[in-house]
């Protein structure tokens, strides 16, 4: 997967380039990172989609949070995805649009709404999230659990860091 005697793997000075072993070790990640992003992104659009033909790629991320996290307000939404309220308005609408969540008044403070799935979003999200989790399933078919169970780990860990900036 990495250099295999093309030039890519360190020599006496760490690399190519100079890059210390340590160097080496983070270019190869954000290699790795970078291909999986890239691939991320293709399949959200994708999955996207599969919900509905009109729902841009970038709300179905706000779909998954909304079934995870239940009924919100669109200021917490935004605040989660670190987003503009204006942003977050534009894309609620959408999906409001599409049938996929509603707005119901805070019962705690009758000014505000709460953004939630309705039903049709609900089914329409579990039904494409439990595929894509089947897709995993299989391509990690030769993994053993301890090893997906790391792997789920580290990303929660390099998740948890990035939100720390």
């Amino acid at each position: 997967m990495h250099g295999s005697g093309t030039g890519s793997e360190p020599g006496p000075t760490g690399g190519p380039s100079g890059q210390t072993g340590v160097d080496h070790e983070f270019l190869a990640l954000e290699r790795e990172l970078g291909v999986f992003l890239r691939r991320a992104r293709a399949s959200s659009g994708e999955m996207a989609r599969e919900v509905h033909p009109d729902l841009e790629p970038a709300a179905y991320g706000l779909l998954a949070r909304l079934e995870e996290a239940g009924r919100q307000r669109a200021t917490e939404l935004a605040g989660y995805f670190g987003v503009g309220k204006a942003t977050m308005s534009r894309q609620l609408r959408a999906l409001e649009d599409l049938g996929l969540v509603a707005r119901d008044p805070d019962p705690a403070d009758g000014r505000a709404w709460l953004v939630g799935l309705t039903e049709e979003g609900r089914a329409r999200f579990i039904r494409v999230r439990d595929a894509r989790r089947d897709t995993y399933v299989r391509k990690l078919a030769g993994w053993d659990r301890g090893e997906v169970a790391e792997l789920a780990r580290l990303l929660h860990q390099l998740n948890a860091r990035a939100g720390e900036q």
